[in-house]
């Protein structure tokens, strides 16, 4: 009996491109997959994380990949079904150790932002905060007096004027979190940086309003 010939099959010819229905369920399954990828890999990069997730699941080239707002609900979804009371808990430790950094670091007008804020931080995310001063690197001799180590940093991020702009970081730790200063201008604080997820002005929060999520208000 001859042998048949085996084919491989992949995600584009299991989801004819003329069929939106079908293209929606793979944009589906692409965000969870990259929800996945982000919480197992330590991926804080949506955009790796479609790609792997497409690549994955055998997407063509052509594939439209879903919004960041998509992979993040899909996240969300994941967390509240893997992590569930584990990931609330662990969250609330990270908001706990950004409030008491933030008190220490009051005259930079700190503001808690990303993932520990709204909610999608797991084991391998940072606490991150916006620091504002001029200059910025006064933030440095502060820590530096204070007797706290830490190390440098730089990251290339989406401004509001449309363009990118290369901002500082100052990296530190406290009972095993990891914790990123990005120093901004004083001017700065008038306006975050447009979100990773949805392109608006980042969420951003101060002691009072990190205080409220402790407390469950």
């Amino acid at each position: 009996m001859p042998l048949r010939k085996r084919t491989h099959t992949t995600a584009s010819d299991r989801f004819p491109v003329h069929d939106p229905g079908r293209l929606d369920q793979l944009r589906r399954m692409i965000a969870a997959e990259a929800a996945r990828i982000m919480v197992t890999q330590a991926q804080s990069n949506y955009r790796i994380a479609k790609q792997k997730a497409a690549q994955r699941l055998g997407a063509g080239a052509n594939t439209s990949l879903p919004s960041n707002l998509e992979v993040e609900k899909a996240l969300r979804a994941y967390q509240q079904f893997y992590g569930g009371e584990q990931h609330l808990v662990h969250l609330q430790k990270l908001r706990r150790i950004a409030l008491q950094v933030m008190q220490s670091l009051e005259p930079f007008q700190p503001r808690l932002v990303g993932p520990v804020l709204d909610g999608t931080a797991d084991e391998h995310s940072r606490i991150s905060l916006h620091l504002f001063n001029d200059p910025p690197d006064a933030v440095a001799i502060y820590l530096m007096d204070k007797g706290l180590a830490f190390y440098n940093e730089q990251r290339k991020i989406r401004w509001h004027d449309g363009g990118h702009r290369q901002v500082p970081l100052l990296v530190t730790d406290r009972e095993d979190a990891e914790i990123e200063l990005v120093l901004l201008n004083c001017l700065d604080l008038r306006q975050a940086p447009p979100s990773p997820v949805d392109g608006r002005p980042q969420k951003r929060a101060g002691v009072v309003e990190v205080e409220c999520l402790l407390a469950g208000v």
